[in-house]
């Protein structure tokens, strides 16, 4: 910090630090996202009508350490199990219960998290969720989007860009490089008063 020890009075100086440490602060908080499973209907027992299922919606999102998980519902419950309780809808022996209707559910790790409904019925219907939460040296690696159904030939481009679904990385990208921005000018305007 040699630059600021050298004509500049203390209170920008302490100013200038203040800013920098609340910037670096700020890119640290928006570095998650909160995934609302099940969307507007929430944590429900699958009637068949649905668009997608749970681990459909799943496979196309990147969960990643720092994220959440926010179920919502009514008269049921979400459960943390194990691979071959998830398998069999075993709602007896869950790692973690939640009975509250809005569940925010933390990530604080890499691998593999089962989620089935507290009621057996529930959960052979359907309402179980797998996801994978990559490690934080594969959230950084991006895949090719997969072919399209069109080929170049007939009109298209040969990519389906709508088929890379949710990333937490990409959606706050664009907040980082924004409170970044605000950060470096709030540097600059109390340096220049």
């Amino acid at each position: 910090m040699g630059f600021l020890a050298s004509g500049f009075p203390r209170n920008i100086q302490n100013a200038v630090l203040a800013s920098i440490l609340l910037t670096s602060l700020a890119a640290v908080m928006v570095s998650s996202f909160q995934f609302e499973v099940g969307g507007k209907n929430g944590w429900t027992k699958p009637t068949g009508n649905e668009s997608e299922t749970y681990n459909e919606w799943a496979v196309q999102n990147r969960f990643r350490i720092g994220d959440t998980l926010y179920f919502k519902y009514k008269n049921d419950s979400v459960e943390e199990v194990s691979a071959s309780d998830y398998l069999t809808c075993n709602v007896s022996n869950p790692i973690v219960k939640f009975r509250d209707g809005e569940t925010v559910f933390p990530i604080r790790r890499s691998g593999w998290f089962y989620f089935i409904s507290g009621r057996p019925s529930h959960c052979k219907a359907g309402q179980k969720l797998t996801i994978r939460v990559l490690h934080p040296t594969e959230a950084t690696v991006v895949s090719a989007p997969e072919p399209a159904a069109s080929s170049p030939a007939e009109g298209g481009h040969g990519w389906d860009s709508h088929s890379m679904g949710h990333n937490s990385t990409s959606k706050l990208s664009l907040v980082s490089y924004f409170i970044t921005a605000l950060g470096g000018v709030m540097v600059l305007l109390y340096l220049l008063i």
